[in-house]
């Protein structure tokens, strides 16, 4: 997220303020950021009936939705302003919502919906039947929440493997491949990392999760409809301490292949600069590969010899009517029938290239960007982010649990401890 709002630097700064939201609803200091946004830029059309419409979003999303803006506004007798929000976006959307002051409609991700929808502030969207066929299934699951659509989605995004095909021509069949691909070329004085996958001094559970994954590790039990469930967690079963000896195993005492010297800041550039032939990354990573000026192909992340699949994390950019906005009809007339409108899937595309959510504009965006498919291909069998407001508790115990190990540290022991700080923040 991001570059993306859901792994990257920006991706974590959008959990980063999950986190926050999550500490502001749980009956701590509830003092947060003024709910004006830290910049605006505004569509208006004549407002006939005299109503207005707001909509927030990030700066990527305003210039695209400006002119749809205006023809919505044109054609509903209404003003439309779009404004401009550049940090903290859920913290200060859910701070303006508690005080009256919020959009009518919000654009942002789609793991915000649980802490959203516990603070009450956003309304389930009505989308017909057949405005949901119209989405991959599992964006619709992603943006469904108790057995609710609470947002219309317009992108999708994963992280997959992206190698330079120079260095290596065929995509490897296991994990066990890529290292043993890795290593030689490293041997071979041809790159100096065997895979480019951010890890730092203090994990990086969105860009391991499908290694940690395929050696059959969860974060969650789940419940009776198949969700995800914060009561069971399982980061320290048996199986996630096998999972996090895998991860020891590629690590600095191991392969080599997983190093806290590789981070959110150095990672895409390093692939760039063709110092390694893999990298596991997201559609955010796209700009800067490009400008590496060597080919490259996009396939999903390999699974180990024998084991689960290596499931990335599915993020789906959505739109959000507001609970508490003052023109909920209209906000809901311009998610339903707008946001799943082809041609305002592809402007928002064209503004910040993730695949678009709406399947027939991802069919069209293809034939120019072959690259949206092969990420939509790579994450089919993807896990969406869990939406739950108890996920703010995993991340940084699970990553301190994933540095520890890959220094070369106890994976029983990191384990427990990951479990036994998050069982404590969730009051298990």
């Amino acid at each position: 997220m991001r570059k993306r709002a859901m792994g990257t630097a920006a991706h974590l700064a959008a959990l980063s303020a999950l986190a926050v939201a999550v500490t502001a609803c749980g009956g701590g200091d509830k003092t947060a950021p003024s709910a004006a946004p830290t910049g605006s830029s505004s569509a208006t059309a004549p407002a006939a009936q005299g109503g207005k419409l707001v909509i927030w979003a990030d700066p990527n999303r305003v210039k695209a939705l400006k002119p749809f803006a205006e023809q919505f506004g044109t054609e509903n007798g209404v003003t439309v302003e779009v404004k401009e929000i550049s940090k903290d976006n859920q913290q200060v959307f859910l701070t303006a919502s508690q005080q009256g002051s919020g959009p009518d409609i919000m654009v942002g991700a789609h793991d915000w919906i649980g802490n959203l929808v516990q603070n009450g502030a956003i309304d389930p969207v009505n989308l017909t039947e057949e405005q949901k066929a119209a989405f991959p299934e599992i964006a619709m699951k992603a943006v469904t929440f108790n057995g609710q659509v609470y947002a219309a989605p317009y992108a999708v995004e994963n992280i997959a493997l992206i190698r330079n095909t120079d260095l290596a021509p065929d995509a490897p069949a296991t994990i066990e491949d890529l290292v043993a691909k890795g290593k030689a070329l490293k041997a071979a004085g041809k790159v100096k990392e065997v895979l480019c996958l951010p890890v730092a001094q203090k994990g990086d559970a969105f860009h391991v999760y499908p290694i940690f994954a395929s050696g059959g590790g969860a974060l969650f039990g789940t419940t009776s409809t198949g969700d995800p469930d914060p009561k069971k967690v399982l980061v320290g079963s048996a199986d996630s301490v096998k999972a996090f000896d895998r991860l020891k195993e590629l690590g600095e005492k191991g392969d080599g292949a997983l190093k806290t010297s590789i981070t959110n800041e150095n990672y895409i550039a390093t692939f760039a600069a063709k110092k390694c032939a893999f990298l596991i990354s997201g559609p955010w990573a796209m700009g800067d590969v490009k400008k590496g000026g060597f080919p490259y192909d996009i396939t999903a992340v390999p699974s180990f010899k024998g084991g689960k699949p290596a499931t990335p994390f599915v993020g789906v950019q959505s739109f959000f009517v507001a609970a508490k906005g003052k023109n909920k009809t209209l906000a809901q007339e311009f998610v339903a029938n707008y946001v799943t409108n082809k041609d305002v899937a592809k402007a928002l595309y064209e503004a910040d290239p993730r695949p678009p959510a709406l399947t027939a504009a991802l069919q069209e965006v293809q034939a120019s960007d072959a690259d949206a498919g092969k990420f939509m291909e790579a994450g089919k069998s993807g896990f969406p982010m869990p939406a739950i407001p108890e996920m703010a508790a995993i991340w940084e115990p699970f990553g301190i649990a994933e540095a520890a190990v890959v220094k070369g540290g106890d994976a029983a022991k990191s384990a427990a401890a990951a479990q036994k700080a998050i069982d404590s923040s969730l009051k298990n």
